[in-house]
């Protein structure tokens, strides 16, 4: 029997029915208007609670519209366990009010396959919401792509490059698209945030891994995706990317209106593009 690993927070970060979510991203997805021309490669995106970084979010899924994947390969950090390497949810599928997004077996095994720093490990997806938050966008804009859900432990240097080689060796000759699962700084106030969020933004519209792990190497802080984020900018420009476009930039105070005591929030898109048209 397959293994289906079932919502964690739906009901909680996102509504918890199809019928509320289907409104809930379509009302993102309406303020969201920058268009890209070109091939897509990698979006970042935050995964906060949908009413908080939704608004963020809408910005980097808008360009799956009028684009076709094989696969969608998520990377995203561990909240709650610490482990070394990458877990990868080897066979099954992800349930959300949706239905069940089906895992990408074939591309799981050449990804463990191409580096031993990626194993099969299911049990630490059971309670992260890192990939789970990006799963409602992928499902309306792109329903039925097969994912491949990855999740960090401890995010060091060398854990980030070596999955970034991984990626690359599986996904060449696959259309897939990557997804790094990031929020920014948290709970420092507005103008402390900005100030540490434009290093990560500036590394990102750079496509410049190696100086986005420099920054957290001394300050980790700057985002709490950082390890894959960078693992993701790698293997972006492996596969091609030599453009990269910022899309939006948020705090949760611009929906709390507490900006004392923010987390930050970006939508990027990196590829092969042309102008950005809104």
């Amino acid at each position: 029997m397959a293994t289906i690993r079932k919502a964690a927070v739906a009901g909680t970060w996102y509504p918890g029915t199809s019928t509320a979510l289907a409104a809930a991203v379509d009302a993102h997805l309406k303020t969201a208007r920058t268009d890209v021309d070109g091939d897509l490669v990698a979006l970042i995106a935050p995964h906060a609670g949908l009413m908080y970084s939704g608004p963020v979010a809408a910005h980097a899924y808008r360009l799956l519209r009028d684009r076709q994947f094989e696969v969608a390969v998520l990377v995203g950090p561990s909240h709650f366990v610490g482990f070394d390497g990458v877990a990868a949810f080897p066979s099954g599928g992800f349930e959300t009010p949706f239905g069940v997004l089906p895992i990408d077996d074939a591309c799981v095994a050449d990804l463990v396959a191409a580096s031993p720093i990626v194993r099969a490990n299911p049990a630490v997806h059971g309670r992260e919401h890192s990939l789970e938050m990006q799963l409602p966008f992928v499902q309306r804009l792109a329903p039925g792509i097969p994912i491949v859900p990855l999740l960090m432990g401890h995010q060091t240097a060398t854990t980030a490059r070596s999955l970034a080689d991984a990626l690359a060796a599986a996904l060449r000759g696959r259309r897939a698209l990557l997804v790094a699962s990031t929020d920014l700084s948290h709970y420092q106030n507005a103008a402390t945030a900005a100030q540490m969020d434009r290093v990560v933004i500036e590394c990102v519209d750079r496509i410049d891994a190696d100086a986005l792990q420099q920054a957290l190497n001394s300050r980790p802080d700057h985002a709490c995706g950082g390890g894959p984020t960078v693992a993701v900018l790698r293997a972006a420009a492996m596969l091609g990317a030599t453009d990269s476009r910022i899309l939006q930039y948020a705090d949760s105070g611009d929906v709390s209106g507490d900006k004392s005591s923010v987390v930050g929030y970006l939508a990027a898109a990196l590829g092969r593009f042309g102008a950005a048209r809104d």
